[in-house]
């Protein structure tokens, strides 16, 4: 106790956190015909308000929510125009000022901006708070009932964040590439390539993974898709699994179809001490860094790589004066198998490891553009369960675009590093020039096979030119498409028209 009194009073602390969820009976992607909704129907600041709520109850102080100076919102599944004066509001929060975080800043950055301002002394205490009701707006589409929505009129935050860079490239969005689990498939596939491995290995591999995180989700009790799923039904699509884009099945992807919030709650140390929060809900930040670079998938040279994330992971270490792997609890951002697997490798975790303590978003549940609060939520309750330990939360923005790294512990420690680190990113990432339009050889950089009816339609394929120049672009030739799904196509040769491609 005398370590947390002796810290210095414009330390930031989190104080609270809290979750909300509903279950609602749709299943993920797609699924069955469901009844319609019995009662009134959740909207996402609903469950931004009970979130909220739940973090300042799990404070203990009474007092704190008119301390609030800041409520920020990541953009989500709605259209609210200033979400956070609804929570504000809602909570009494009167003295708070507003953000609308847009997508593509990191989910982390609300978290370290709050804790910088704290810091700084410019805010004393601050809520983060994100939502979505996914899972009640398609079973009130399905059942042809309207979806409410609170309008607000013509209001505005008080700030808006905007993103600093791209996010996917022109020649990408040309050639049609915009789904994320297609990006992230190609990811992937060149990871794959680059460590040497065959497709069934590869497949064995993935599945081993997700096996592993389906079991933690089983034991967390607010997974939203804890059933069990072996490895045997998750190598390959089939009933109930089916296929997305190549090696990518439904199971492998974040399940965003959730009603779920999360939220937390910061303040300085002098306001914790002052308004009497207990020092058994004290959590410090010891790390929170990110980078507000970006460079969209095709650009970066290396494929299978985020040199992005291994500059905050060398930093982290460095601060923390330990390897990561000396991490105590882990909750690494899984949209899908390629994020996880990446990050593994830049953050210097092993590979056979089970980087999560929720499940993962494949069976915990994705909210769209907040799953970093419900992980954030989970990690701290491990840390409060084991006084001493430090718990890591990571934050993917866009395509392994925008990383984002915290490290949490009950204690102190020597200080917190919160910072972006955008501009070592920048230098630490090569990039080559885009087109989506030339004539001529290439090599296949990576690719994934996309479907129709459960049968593959397409490709799209990324190829390096003689000229050092990178194309995107897609191919429907049938023995591409088979080549790919069976023996994997990176390093072979393709003959491009335009924007299509085929085999040479």
């Amino acid at each position: 106790m005398s370590e947390h009194h002796a810290v210095d009073p414009r330390t930031p602390v989190l104080v609270g956190v809290g979750t909300a969820q509903r279950r609602t009976a749709v299943e993920a992607v797609a699924g069955p015909p469901v009844e319609p909704v019995v009662g009134p129907p959740v909207e996402p600041v609903d469950l931004m308000v009970e979130a909220a709520s739940a973090a300042l109850d799990d404070a203990n102080a009474r007092g704190l929510v008119g301390r609030l100076g800041s409520v920020a919102v990541p953009a989500g599944n709605w259209s609210y125009a200033d979400p956070g004066r609804l929570v504000a509001d809602r909570l009494g929060a009167t003295r708070a000022a507003t953000v609308l975080v847009e997508i593509g800043v990191p989910q982390s950055a609300p978290i370290r901006v709050a804790a910088a301002r704290i810091a700084r002394g410019e805010l004393d205490a601050a809520l983060v708070v994100g939502g979505e009701a996914k899972a009640t707006q398609l079973q009130l589409s399905r059942a042809g009932l309207e979806v409410p929505e609170t309008d607000q009129g013509e209001v505005e935050p008080d700030e808006r964040w905007s993103p600093r860079s791209e996010l996917m490239a022109q020649a990408e969005i040309d050639a049609g590439i915009w789904q994320p689990v297609e990006q992230y498939a190609c990811i992937d596939n060149a990871l794959r390539h680059a460590e040497g491995i065959d497709v069934a290995t590869h497949l064995d591999e993935i599945a081993a993974l997700w096996e592993r995180f389906n079991r933690v989700a089983a034991t967390f009790p607010d997974a939203a898709f804890p059933e069990p799923r072996d490895a045997a039904f998750l190598r390959a699509a089939g009933p109930g699994n089916r296929p997305l884009a190549f090696p990518y099945a439904k199971w492998h992807s974040t399940q965003w179809a959730v009603d779920q919030a999360g939220a937390m709650v910061l303040c300085s140390a002098a306001v914790a001490r002052e308004l009497g929060v207990p020092v058994d809900r004290w959590v410090f930040p010891r790390v929170l860094v990110e980078s507000s670079f970006g460079v969209s998938l095709t650009r970066r040279t290396e494929l299978h790589r985020w040199p992005a994330m291994r500059v905050l992971a060398d930093a982290a270490a460095t601060h923390m004066r330990r390897p990561l792997t000396e991490i105590d609890h882990t909750e690494l951002y899984s949209c899908f198998p390629a994020a996880v697997r990446v990050q593994q490798r830049e953050l210097g975790l092993p590979t056979n490891g089970t980087p999560t303590v929720m499940g993962g978003m494949a069976f915990a549940g994705g909210p769209f553009n907040n799953f970093s609060y419900q992980s954030t939520a989970a990690i701290v309750e491990r840390l409060r369960d084991a006084p001493g330990t430090t718990g890591m939360v990571t934050t993917v923005s866009g395509l392994l675009t925008k990383p984002g790294l915290a490290v949490w512990s009950t204690e102190p420690g020597g200080g917190a590093l919160i910072a972006d680190l955008g501009d070592l990113a920048a230098g630490a990432t090569a990039t080559r020039e885009v087109t989506g339009e030339h004539r001529g050889a290439a090599t296949v950089a990576t690719y994934t096979v996309t479907y129709a009816a459960d049968e593959p339609s397409s490709a799209f394929v990324i190829a390096d030119l003689d000229d050092g120049r990178r194309w995107i672009g897609t191919s429907d030739d049938p023995d591409l498409l088979h080549r790919g799904i069976h023996d994997g196509l990176i390093g072979a040769t393709v003959q491009l028209d335009r924007s299509t491609c085929s085999l040479a």
